[in-house]
């Protein structure tokens, strides 16, 4: 199967800021989010008991460097049936085409690669050991808000630096290289931790309950309490909290979007895309009191996306335009 296809079966709207991408790093990007998602793939299938899934997440970063075949198919092997949506069936069985890809990315970009994959890793095996990983399991929590910040790092934040290493060995950049990369790491907590809100109640049904032990007690509250809908209204002071932690992340979008040199415009626009969709999905979730309610999904609307994306040509030439559209999507958060 063509990657670019198998891609955007998998990422979504992802992939419209992807395809965004100058040509130099479109493939190195595109073939580690398809590793960073087959990765995600085997911590979360229940084919698998949650040891083994442990052990090939554990391993799956070395299988990446090796590409060692005997490994590859043994890995396939044991993910045969491990899910249900056909385009993640489709990604299992093209793990060795994914490798092939890797193989064809510059020799400069591979590190980068490793790196982010790695770091997912990490945090899947975070996953692993904290959580039952078992539909209709007793949701368990994190114990500190540290290990929330932490997770966010290596879901968001890491992945918010691979972006941003390929930008600088590809762009001039004219800031110094640690704070840039500091600056996309934010960025990406940031996109992290929207999803941890927007999929709160798909995950609180595997027994995954990110929000840390040690606030919900603040509130009277278990990660179990959770599962009842009507305690909406009480754990929307976390839910805040967290909004507020988000909001502050996002903000270093605005000096990071100003590096962006202007005639590099398909790269200002995949990274503009994402963030100012992340802002509109925080409204969304400041202003939704059922957030508890697993019947109720929490996105921006196609017509916010493509409304984006058409209106992009009027900010891509103009950082003080994209400073104004952020400030007054940010303005509405507390």
């Amino acid at each position: 199967m063509d990657l670019n296809t198998l891609l955007k079966n998998t990422s979504r709207s992802l992939y419209l800021s992807v395809k965004m991408l100058p040509r130099s790093i479109r493939p190195a990007f595109g073939t580690a989010y398809l590793l960073c998602r087959y990765a995600d793939t085997i911590a979360d299938t229940d084919v698998l008991s949650v040891g083994k899934r442990l052990d090939w997440v554990q391993q799956f970063p070395e299988i990446v460097r090796t590409q060692a075949h005997e490994k590859q198919a043994e890995l396939m092997r044991d993910l045969t049936g491990a899910s249900e949506n056909p385009y993640e069936t489709q990604l299992i069985s093209h793990l060795t085409d994914c490798l092939n890809a890797l193989n064809q990315i510059p020799a400069a970009q591979k590190p980068f690669v490793y790196e982010v994959v790695q770091a997912v890793c990490d945090g899947m095996c975070m996953d692993l050991t904290t959580f039952p990983n078992q539909k209709k399991a007793t949701p368990a929590a994190f114990e500190t808000l540290a290990n929330l910040t932490h997770y966010c790092r290596l879901m968001g934040g890491k992945p918010g630096l691979f972006w941003s290493q390929l930008i600088y060995h590809t762009h001039t950049i004219k800031m110094p290289q640690t704070e840039f990369y500091e600056l996309g790491q934010h960025i990406g907590d940031a996109l992290q931790i929207v999803n941890i809100l927007r999929d709160l109640p798909k995950d609180l049904q595997f027994g995954r309950c990110y929000f840390p032990q040690e606030q919900l007690a603040q509130y009277g509250l278990s990660a179990v309490d959770l599962l009842r809908e009507t305690n909406s209204a009480r754990f929307d002071p976390i839910k805040q909290y967290w909004l507020h932690w988000g909001k502050e992340n996002l903000q270093h979008a605005f000096a990071y979007f100003k590096t962006l040199p202007k005639k590099n415009w398909r790269t200002r626009a995949a990274v503009a895309w994402p963030i100012l969709w992340t802002a509109d999905t925080f409204n969304k979730l400041a202003v939704e009191s059922d957030l508890l309610n697993p019947a109720k999904r929490v996105k921006i609307s196609r017509w916010r996306i493509y409304f984006t994306m058409l209106a992009s040509p009027l900010v891509l030439m103009s950082n003080f335009c994209f400073t104004k559209w952020l400030s007054c999507k940010l303005k509405r958060l507390p």
